[in-house]
């Protein structure tokens, strides 16, 4: 596999711990442990292996993205024969999202095996899923594609994928909006600018014009953030509009 054992000492008591908190985790035991630490090592820490390359957890997240997807597309493609493309990948998007797998790091406290010289506290959101990723990546390749399947089945798909809920998740208020404002023919803008005040990070505010009428203000740490928040305040303001226009309900 390219992890040389000597890499983590195996025989120490915090080892021992997290051999047994991944087995957990996995519901199965893990064969090479030195591919789960690989998974929970940041960057920060600068290791490399014997060839001089750099080890940390972001191949294997690539990889996991990959098997997750992989996994994910197959299972919809079996229990939803009536769905076309478009509505598989819809439905995909939704159970992959970024703030799913976020939640799904996050409620498995993956976050408590990384080992970084960066404070956790200083961590985005995003490393929950991150790391998540990895971990998928590294059961594919310690056990393969059959224990990876019974990983995210476990973990991912028997708990969270119901359709008929999927079906009524939004993932983007502001393309609903911006699809409901084609369709009807009404323009629309987001103006956006900075928002000059004294939180200690940037801000930036969003006014979204529906026509003539101001629909909903907005503001957050990024001009995305604050769009998708204005969108959704919008969605809701012309909830009952938009469901009698929208194909399948609000989607």
């Amino acid at each position: 596999m390219g992890f040389p054992s000597n890499i983590f000492n195996s025989h120490s008591k915090k080892d021992g711990d997290f051999f047994l908190g991944i087995k957990k985790i996995l519901g199965f035991k893990p064969k090479n442990i030195s591919i789960y630490e690989m998974a929970f090592l940041h960057r920060s820490v600068n290791e490399k292996d014997q060839k001089g390359n750099p080890m940390n957890y972001e191949r294997l997240e690539f990889l996991g993205d990959s098997m997750l997807g992989t996994i994910i597309s197959l299972h919809l493609y079996n229990v939803v024969p009536e769905g076309d493309e478009g509505y598989l990948t819809k439905m995909r998007s939704k159970i992959v999202s970024r703030k799913h797998l976020n939640e799904l790091g996050k409620g498995l406290g993956l976050i408590n095996f990384v080992k970084s010289r960066i404070p956790k506290s200083h961590f985005g959101e995003n490393i929950h899923g991150n790391v998540f990723e990895a971990l998928v990546g590294a059961v594919y390749l310690d056990r393969g594609y059959k224990y990876c399947e019974k990983f995210i089945n476990h973990r991912v798909i028997e708990p969270y994928v119901d359709i008929e809920q999927l079906e009524g998740k939004v993932i983007s208020y502001k393309s609903l909006v911006i699809e409901w404002c084609q369709k009807q023919k009404k323009t629309f803008d987001y103006d956006v600018y900075e928002d000059t005040g004294n939180d200690a990070l940037k801000h930036f505010a969003v006014k979204l014009t529906i026509g003539n009428k101001v629909m909903a203000k907005a503001r957050a740490t990024s001009k995305k953030k604050a769009e998708e928040k204005a969108s959704k305040r919008a969605f809701f303001a012309l909830q009952n509009k938009m469901n009698r226009s929208l194909p399948n309900g609000h989607l």
